[in-house]
């Protein structure tokens, strides 16, 4: 078990799903976001108020962590001068406090949006170049080439999760993207706990009949997910009929993302529900 474990985003929505069980991975997981608390802590677990964009702050979270789960950041699409600080310069200041404390790992919520302009009859792997749908995912895309540059010049190893949708299935889409809370955090456990992963990158996606993305090179990561989409196949596809294959948000796999203009919000198109656990 590792002695100290570190989780940026924790307020965040898929960030409260994985609190409890980084507990179980290490002595003390200290819990890191923008906001004032995120309620009630579970055993082993500190909460440190920090802001990506404050290197110093960050550094002193960082300070005698074993790995970093970094999922803080904005979540949506925005205007680049909003996107900057969190997304870029925050992903810098975390994988240089990790550096600079000999941290072994970064496991990092990369997207779907670093190639959300691929269409969706391509079957696409992890090795395809990058294409970004929104300034979103052109963050995304930084971030992962930091993480190769900092493994690549200072041995600093990183896990980038192409998440696809990891929410409620609403959407005909969700039927190939959806990532289930319980794939979620075993995705985060695999890449925790694999003994040697130097720089990889894997799709966040669950079991689903209808996935377009594939894993093939990313087996080594013993990621195994159990939930399959198809199981809402059936009521989904009662409801959600107006489909354009001339529109990008419906050909894409970035989605609503990939049709939205530059700085629009992407979610403002989706039906996200909010279920953020209750600790």
């Amino acid at each position: 078990m590792m002695k100290k474990l570190v989780l940026t985003g924790a307020g965040g929505r898929l960030g409260s799903y994985l609190r409890e069980p980084l507990t179980k991975m290490a002595q003390q997981l200290v819990s890191t976001d923008i906001l004032g608390d995120v309620g009630q802590l579970y055993p082993g677990e500190t909460y440190v108020k920090a802001d990506l964009q404050d290197f110093q702050a960050l550094s002193d979270v960082i300070k005698g962590a074993d790995m970093v789960v970094h999922f803080g950041a904005i979540g949506d699409e925005a205007p680049f001068e909003q996107i900057v600080g969190p997304n870029i310069v925050g992903a810098y200041n975390v994988w240089e406090a990790a550096y600079q404390h000999g941290v072994k790992r970064v496991v990092y919520a990369s997207s779907i949006h670093a190639v959300g302009m691929y269409p969706k009859t391509e079957f696409i792997g992890t090795d395809v170049p990058h294409r970004p749908d929104t300034f979103y995912g052109l963050a995304k895309c930084f971030a992962e080439d930091l993480g190769r540059l900092y493994f690549d010049k200072r041995g600093l190893e990183s896990v980038h999760l192409r998440i696809l949708s990891s929410a409620q299935v609403t959407s005909a889409r969700a039927l190939g993207t959806w990532l289930s809370y319980d794939d979620l955090v075993l995705l985060v456990q695999r890449a925790i706990d694999t003994p040697v992963t130097g720089f990889a990158v894997i799709y966040g996606v669950s079991n689903n009949d209808r996935r377009g993305v594939d894993n093939s090179k990313s087996h080594f990561l013993g990621f195994a997910p159990k939930d399959n989409a198809e199981v809402f196949a059936e009521q989904i596809l009662k409801e959600d009929t107006d489909i354009d294959p001339k529109d990008p948000g419906h050909n894409c796999h970035g989605g609503p993302f990939a049709a939205v203009p530059l700085g629009n919000s992407g979610q403002a198109q989706m039906n996200i529900v909010d279920d953020t656990k209750k600790s």
